[in-house]
């Protein structure tokens, strides 16, 4: 015995999601076949351009898009890469990804992002999250490939590090700055001042720090070394200055491990009552653009960011092509850009 007829409306069936065109509807709109369509979504030269038009013409009257995946398959790429970041709060990174982007774009690439937040289980699952989407390469920035996840990835798929100078795996690429010389750019400008009581805020960077100790060591003020660890973040900059601000005697000037840390050593100076740069100087890293900002005027270290995504892209690209060339290192120049947060002693 069958159910009560089912009523359905004009509007209802209006309503309800029309099958996506394909390739086939494509091919019967132009009057030509499906492997000519697939030539033309290809970008073959050996298509007449009247029918390129026809074919793209019914493509746009239809809605058709391009199955990636399927594309995938047959030419055994994507087309896309992988951006894992260390802290997309921290501007470096974001200025730093669109010279990555302009230039992939460029290649053909198109950028997934992914960030970690200091977490390597975060690392972990944002690296298979990529490898399942089959990217054709990765950019890990500020994230040294440490974890058995991350370093298995790269042996497998084209890899760029950045920021990270101490890395042992083959076929990884790397893109850095000279760390060592722009703390040394920094403790310079803040001895011409006259400064001795220079402490240093430490993030993950640790040849910065030994740039920092070098060029102390250098002007004679080991006695004057004070180091302080921070994580990259304006909260834990206050913490670390508070703790070095309450010394006595306290510094004169703090080279902080970048900018954001250096943010929260200026409210760590206001939270005291000191004055910047009457009774402390202050020097960041990076030079984002909050440095620039008129109302923190922050002395930094620049680290040229869209100069390093380009030779990552570049790198990248490169490796794409030829996955097995030896290991490269592009190390670009820091220089030091002075503002009001820093004066005499």
């Amino acid at each position: 015995m069958s159910g009560p007829p089912v009523n359905t409306t004009v509007a209802e069936v209006d309503t309800l999601p029309r099958p996506r065109p394909t390739i086939r509807n494509v091919a019967e709109r132009a009057g030509v076949s499906k492997s000519l369509v697939s030539l033309v979504l290809r970008g073959s030269p050996h298509v007449s351009e009247h029918r390129r038009q026809a074919v793209l013409a019914a493509a746009r009257e239809l809605g058709y898009r391009p199955n990636a995946v399927a594309r995938s398959l047959v030419e055994g790429r994507t087309h896309l890469v992988g951006a894992l970041v260390a802290d997309l709060h921290n501007p470096f990174y974001a200025e730093f990804l669109d010279g990555l982007q302009e230039s992939l774009h460029g290649d053909g690439l198109r950028m997934l992002i992914g960030n970690s937040q200091w977490d390597p289980a975060f690392e972990d699952e944002a690296v298979e999250a990529f490898l399942e989407l089959r990217v054709d390469g990765l950019v890990l920035l500020g994230i040294a490939p440490t974890s058995e996840t991350l370093i298995e990835a790269t042996s497998y798929t084209p890899t760029v590090v950045v920021g990270e100078r101490d890395i042992e795996l083959d076929g990884v690429d790397i893109v850095v700055d000279d760390d060592q010389l722009g703390a040394r750019l920094a403790i310079d400008h803040l001895v011409e001042h006259g400064h001795k009581r220079i402490a240093h805020i430490e993030g993950n960077r640790s040849s910065r720090c030994e740039g920092y100790l070098v060029a102390m060591r250098r002007h004679a003020l080991a006695p004057y070394i004070m180091v302080e660890h921070a994580e990259c973040s304006e909260e834990s900059g206050r913490a670390a200055a508070t703790a070095l601000l309450t010394r006595e005697p306290r510094p004169t000037a703090i080279f902080a491990a970048n900018d954001m840390v250096a943010l929260g050593v200026m409210s760590a100076a206001a939270d005291l009552g000191l004055r910047i740069p009457e009774d402390l100087s202050v020097i960041g890293y990076d030079n984002t653009h909050l440095a620039a900002s008129r109302h923190i005027s922050l002395t930094s270290v620049d680290q040229p960011r869209r100069t390093m995504g380009r030779s990552a892209a570049a790198l990248l690209s490169d490796r794409i092509g030829d996955p097995a060339k030896a290991s490269r290192l592009r190390e670009v120049t820091p220089e030091l850009i002075v503002r009001r947060s820093t004066g005499p002693a």
